[in-house]
């Protein structure tokens, strides 16, 4: 159910839907509705979204703002990033409350995960 005056929705640039559906499936188990040959919803992702057709990246050194993924697991979760075809762009480091890297999927955008534990 949507709320009042809070975040419902994200959106992110794919240069190839087909890759950014086949990375997000194998490395978080998201599922995907596809609306067209140029957008695509994912769900099971914590807040529903979508990734749309262009030739851009999100990335926070553009000033994108950062989507962070939570995992029990940090470690098994890079590991499935890196076997997926994502690229670890910031490794492992502590922050107050826990540890999170940064990593783009195969359209050059930025995510975070993070966890109380490494």
């Amino acid at each position: 159910m949507s709320a009042h005056e809070k975040i419902n929705y994200l959106e992110f640039p794919s240069k190839n839907l087909i890759k950014t559906k086949s990375f997000f499936c194998s490395v978080f188990d998201w599922q995907f509705k596809d609306y067209g040959s140029e957008y695509s919803v994912f769900l099971g992702a914590g807040i529903n979204g979508g990734f749309y057709l262009a030739n851009l990246s999100s990335t926070a050194k553009n000033g994108s703002a950062l989507a962070v993924i939570y995992s029990n697991n940090i470690s098994q979760t890079a590991q499935k990033i890196k076997q997926a075809g994502g690229l670890i762009i910031k490794p492992t480091f502590s922050f107050p409350g826990g540890v999170r890297f940064h990593f783009s999927d195969p359209n050059g955008n930025e995510y975070a995960v993070w966890s109380e534990q490494e």
